[in-house]
């Protein structure tokens, strides 16, 4: 299979806005990795596996209830890619967020084996 590419990344990122876990884990190999931006570890908190990655991601959606990622870029090359976007919602506390990141991302067989996640830190 073929590597993705700007549109395959755009339509993983609507996924992400229609807060579908069913789409977003469609895009993902079963062995994926997901970092995510916060966590014990200079890299933030690690989630290996289709189970763990998708229980970051609900956890994701929960904290955020009305998260959306806009203002957005992909592009990819061989197989990896990045996409640039800013997310804003309502934190569950009731705090607003507006804050720039990106994802870089690897790719086995044309699916997501790697999401390595980055935010900005607002202060």
């Amino acid at each position: 299979m073929a590597n993705p590419n700007a549109a395959t990344l755009q339509a993983f990122l609507d996924a992400f806005n229609a807060h579908d876990l069913d789409a977003i884990m469609s895009f993902f190999t079963d062995d994926c990795v997901l970092d995510m931006p916060r966590g014990p570890d200079p890299g933030g908190r690690r989630l290996t596996g289709r189970q763990q990655v998708r229980e970051g991601i609900q956890s994701r959606f929960d904290g955020i209830p009305d998260i959306r990622y806009t203002d957005d870029r992909h592009w990819t090359c061989d197989d990896r890619g990045v996409s640039e976007w800013t997310i804003r919602g309502t934190q569950s506390t009731g705090e607003r967020i507006e804050v720039r990141g990106c994802d870089l991302l690897e790719f086995t067989d044309g699916k997501i084996s790697r999401k390595d996640s980055f935010w900005k830190i607002v202060e």
